[in-house]
């Protein structure tokens, strides 16, 4: 790693065996200057657990990330070696990271990727379901609404899509996905690189507590959904006109049964799609 200039690197670490920490970033890792961490015990404990003796860890999170960048900037122009992780996997896919990425390119600082461990990388490749196209949503919405909203732009497409979920509440995603997005297949990916990695398949329009039956809701949980069953999407356009019609012909009609009247006529589209589709 040279040392002439400051540098920021982003390094991938491990998901949960720490063989698949790369060499590059152990070496990167143990000659940074300093390592930007979301949670410093946690990756302090990965490091030694690696062999890696860091020179010095500073706290970089979603709440203190914008205040911290000033003099996080000034070391690394100043000559340091900076180095970004997560507390798993790739930094900045659901993690704190963006705004000093950001700002290091605004302002003429180099920043470099060490590639390495991704979960959504992982869950799609062990999935089963189709790879290509995909979508990584990230962490979804807590309301109903919010989530029938978060989900509609995707049930007329025809994507694989990826998204995190905590296990208290990934009952009630699917649920609402499921009313959204219609019949597709799907898998839950959960404690992966670990002892008790598993992966369970199931289809999204089955109960879910069947699904649930299938598997332990325990660590980790990255969930894959497949592309819409049906092989024709209507186009959301088209669906937005049906709407537009139906609204014309009973105006008095309520969003929800608007949506129960046009489904007939479209294809791909749930009712719970079409009705989010009439909220945006």
């Amino acid at each position: 790693m040279s040392s002439s200039s400051g540098r920021l690197w982003i390094v991938a670490t491990p998901l949960g065996n720490p063989g698949d920490l790369s060499p590059r970033a152990n070496t990167i890792l143990g000659e940074a200057d300093f390592i930007l961490a979301e949670d410093t015990r946690r990756s302090g404990l990965l490091l030694a657990t690696c062999g890696i003796n860091a020179k010095r860890f500073i706290s970089l999170h979603d709440h203190n990330e914008k205040y911290r960048l000033p003099a996080v900037l000034e070391e690394i122009r100043a000559g340091a070696q900076a180095a970004l992780v997560s507390d798993a996997g790739t930094p900045l896919i659901s993690d704190p990271g963006y705004q000093l990425v950001k700002a290091c390119r605004d302002t003429g600082i180099p920043v470099s990727p060490v590639p390495g461990p991704s979960a959504p990388m992982a869950a799609l490749s062990a999935s089963g379901i189709a790879p290509l196209p995909f979508a990584f949503l990230g962490f979804p919405p807590r309301g109903k609404g919010d989530m029938r909203i978060f989900f509609a732009p995707y049930a007329s497409l025809s994507l694989t899509l990826v998204f995190f979920e905590r296990k208290d509440r990934l009952a009630a995603t699917l649920a609402v996905a499921r009313e959204v997005l219609g019949k597709r297949g799907g898998c839950i990916a959960r404690e992966m690189t670990k002892t008790y990695e598993e992966f369970t398949s199931f289809a999204l329009d089955e109960e879910m507590e069947r699904v649930f039956e299938k598997c332990e809701l325990l660590g980790e949980i990255t969930v894959v959904l497949g592309p819409p069953l049906e092989t024709a999407v209507t186009d959301e356009a088209a669906v937005l006109e049906i709407i537009r019609q139906k609204r014309l012909l009973s105006p008095g009609a309520k969003p929800r049964e608007i949506a129960k009247q046009t489904q007939p006529e479209v294809s791909g589209w749930s009712v719970g799609a079409i009705y989010a589709l009439m909220q945006r």
